[in-house]
């Protein structure tokens, strides 16, 4: 039988995992913005498992909300790297300085 417990050292697993891959890689953007959805994502699993281990839907309701802030972080995170890409012919977050004013 899965128990609470599972889920959240699986969640706490993930969310670790995304640290380390904020952290660890300082210069790829796309590596930087996947790493922040996997913390939506082990988030999201944490309010999943209350929801269904406590009986409320609200946990539920709120995976909703960040899925909505997600694909919105998605969008613009990848709008920011479009540009960046067609300035300088590259994805460096070093070179995200240039883009002021």
């Amino acid at each position: 039988m899965i128990t609470l417990t599972h889920y959240l050292v699986l969640s706490g697993l993930l969310f670790s995992i995304s640290i380390f891959g904020i952290f660890a890689n300082r210069k790829n953007v796309i590596v930087l913005l996947m790493s922040i959805e996997l913390m939506l994502l082990a988030v999201n699993f944490n309010f999943i498992a209350f929801a269904q281990y406590l009986g409320d839907m609200a946990g539920q309701i709120f995976v909703f909300f960040i899925l909505t802030v997600a694909a919105a972080e998605s969008a613009i995170g990848l709008a920011i790297l479009v540009l960046l890409f067609r300035t300088h012919n590259t994805i460096n977050i070093e070179d995200l300085d240039s883009l002021k004013g």
